[in-house]
This record gives C-alpha cells, structure tokens and sequence, in this order.
C-alpha cells in the first residue's frame, strides 16, 4: 500500500493538515484583500469582520463537502480532481448568495453572486496551486529517496556485536546459532525492501522481537521484555521499521549504559481511529546518549510527516521514580481507521 500525505498534486481532504492549511490560507488571504482595502487598523478590521461573514459559512461549507467526497475526488485524474473543487466552490457560493438573498440579508443581483462566485473559485484556485508546488517539493522520487535514507539505517556495531555473538555460539549451541543467523538475515531483509509501503503491525512485532533476540544473545538476563499486544487487530498497518528503532534506542540508550537488568515495556492501544503505541526503558541520560537518542526520534518524526502529514505525533519524556532511577517514555500515535488519511 503507497502511502504519501504530500506527495500527489491533489492533496487528501480528509487530512488534518490540509484542512488546517485550507483554514489558515482562505483566512490569511481575507486578512490580506481586507488590509488592502482598509485605510487604517479600525476600517481594516471592520472590513475583514464584514467579509468574514461571507467567508467562514462559505469555507467551512466546503471543507464539509470536500471531507464526504474525498475518496471520490481522489479518484478522479489530477486536473479533474481539481477542476471538481473549483465546481463545487462556484456553486457553493452562488447557492449561499441566492440563499442570503431569499432571506432578505443580501440586496445585490445576479451580478453579486458572480462577484463571489469568482473570488471563490480564485481563492480555491489559489489553494490547488499552493497545494500542487508543495507537491512538487515533496515529489515521489524525492519523498521515496528520503524514506530510503531515513529507513536504511543501522548502528554498524549492531552487525559486529550479532556475529560475534552467533560465533561463539557456533560450537556450543549450533542450533541457536543457526536460528540467530536467519534472524539476522531477516532483520537485513526488512532493510532492504521497499519503504514506501505500510506493513501488518504484527509483521513489524514479529520483527522486533527477531532484534530482541538478537540482543539477548549479547545482553542475557540484562534485557528484559514486556509486550502489552492482546487488544491489537491483526489488520492495523504501519510504517515499516517505525518501531524497532526506539527499541534499539532503548537497548543502546537505556539498558546497556546501566550495567545492570533493565526492563523495556512496549503496549499497543486502538481507540476508534487512532492507534497508540507506547514504549518505556531505563534512562541513563547524559552525553553523546541523549544526543543519539534524539537524532533517532527526529528521524521518525520525519518519517511520519511523510507518511501521515500532521496526523501522527510522537512525544517523549523522562520521568523519575520513588526509589530514584528514571524512566524515558515514548508514545506514537498514528491514524489508522480505512488506513488512514492517504489510501491510494
């Protein structure tokens, strides 16, 4: 499944942030053709009061309309597509200034409704466009070569400290060992495939816990895990290696700097359409730790911008414990009802 909020010319109006660029764009440019006719503070504001009046039925209007017939808008080429929204700003338009006038609150003729009819088929207008440069910086070959580069990542010294584990199981437990190569091999495969698609959570679990392994064998009774994952549906999808890198933070920001056994929780959680995950571990602080530690929660932040625009989050914060050790926690919200707001 393709999954980009920002990178198709006509974007998702069923997306969070393009509803909130909608908004604040069609506001800005009323401030702005109020100022212009404005000649001072007082008659700026009172005019763009009076062409608010007009304005936010209208806007909020359409924002309604084009959130019911998203799915079918996307449907249609670019250009037509685009073309269906001026439409349905043209007739909105004239259908609330004929409405205005058959209630007495509008005087003007035909010619006023064309007037509005008009500005808002150029303010739509100027709205496609906006959207459709913003694609254009977010294309797909650039969005697909940052993904590629935010995805393909992994610590070397997680490769060297794998094989050297496998090693020195070789004779002692051949078995293990042979199972800790597959899961190697595994891990490297989900490298290497194509990012751009969202995966079953319970493809990115079962990865996890193939790293998981993987570290025990280097870490033993160190690392200790507990999954919250019963409430979970099998058919939520997700970003594919969203997940494993916050537990490879937490084993290499949390558990490892202590010296001591640590104990990493993670939990899934479904609420409508929203799914939360969550993730806690030892926090040792400090150093070029946190520094790492934050360099690979910004490059997820990224990530779900691309996927998801402003309808994921993740939040982080440290908390101290009575007996005076602290705890980092994570938390990643994604939307998740009919996979979202990009579906193509």
């Amino acid at each position: 499944m393709k999954h980009y909020a920002t990178g198709h010319p006509l974007p998702d109006f069923r997306n969070f942030g393009v509803m909130l660029r909608i908004l604040l764009g069609v506001n800005l440019a009323t401030l702005a053709a109020a100022l212009v006719q404005g000649r001072d503070i007082g008659e700026w504001m009172a005019r763009y009061v009076a062409m608010s009046v007009w304005v936010q039925p209208l806007l909020l209007t359409d924002l309604v309309l084009l959130w019911l017939f998203a799915r079918a808008i996307r449907l249609l080429p670019v250009r037509g597509g685009q073309a269906a929204v001026l439409l349905l700003a043209v007739v909105s338009a004239l259908l609330q200034a004929d409405f205005w006038r058959f209630m007495g609150l509008e005087d003007g003729g035909w010619k006023h409704g064309a007037r509005f009819a008009v500005l808002s088929a150029l303010t739509a207008g100027g709205m496609l466009l906006y959207f459709e440069l913003r694609a254009g910086t977010f294309s797909p070959a650039l969005s697909e070569a940052r993904l590629q580069a935010l995805t393909a990542r992994i610590r070397p010294h997680f490769l060297f400290n794998s094989l050297n584990a496998v090693v020195s199981l070789i004779r002692s437990e051949p078995r293990r060992a042979e199972v800790a190569l597959e899961e190697l091999a595994d891990l490297f495969r989900a490298l290497m495939r194509d990012h751009r698609d969202l995966v079953p959570l319970a493809d990115e679990i079962a990865l996890c816990r193939q790293y998981l392994d993987l570290e025990k064998l280097r870490l033993g009774d160190r690392l200790n895990v507990v999954w919250e994952i019963d409430s979970v549906p099998a058919d939520v999808d997700v970003p594919p290696l969203v997940l494993q890198p916050l537990l490879e933070n937490a084993v290499y920001h949390g558990v490892e700097p202590s010296g001591e056994p640590g104990t990493i929780r993670i939990g899934f959680a479904r609420k409508e359409n929203k799914l939360r995950v969550w993730l806690v571990n030892p926090h040792a602080g400090g150093g070029d730790s946190t520094k790492g530690n934050h360099m690979a929660l910004n490059n997820i932040r990224e990530r779900l911008a691309l996927y998801y625009d402003l309808e994921a989050r993740l939040e982080t914060r440290e908390e101290s414990l009575p007996d005076g050790s602290r705890e980092y926690h994570v938390s990643i919200v994604l939307p998740c009802g009919g996979q979202g707001s990009g579906d193509r």
